[in-house]
């Protein structure tokens, strides 16, 4: 499911993409079953196309990455977590309208 800017992520490429990242980086948990995940997907895609030289967007498929969404402790999807300088800065769970996507991301620029 990956597109231009859209990075999937597993359990073995998290450290690399996310950690090491020397910009934000915001990570979309997801499963192919979520219909909110499927809306909130363009828009995640939307903001990789225009946001993709100042962050990093990322992609987590919780069906296949479980170790991954227990680490983080995700209990429900979409969640989407904002990490800088290798920690979590913020996160919400659902869809949320791009601007207010865009205003968290900004917020950590």
């Amino acid at each position: 499911m990956s597109t231009n800017n859209v990075v999937d992520v597993t359990q073995d490429t998290f450290k690399s993409v996310v950690i090491e990242s020397d910009k934000p980086v915001i990570v979309d948990f997801w499963a192919e079953w979520c219909g909110p995940c499927k809306k909130l997907s363009p828009i995640i895609e939307d903001i990789a196309a225009e946001m993709g030289d100042q962050v990093t967007v990322a992609k987590v498929d919780v069906d296949s990455e479980r170790t991954l969404g227990a680490m983080f402790q995700i209990m429900s999807i979409p969640s989407v977590l904002i990490f800088k300088d290798g920690e979590k800065v913020d996160e919400f769970v659902g869809l949320r309208p791009k601007k207010e996507i865009v205003a968290k991301l900004e917020s950590h620029l």
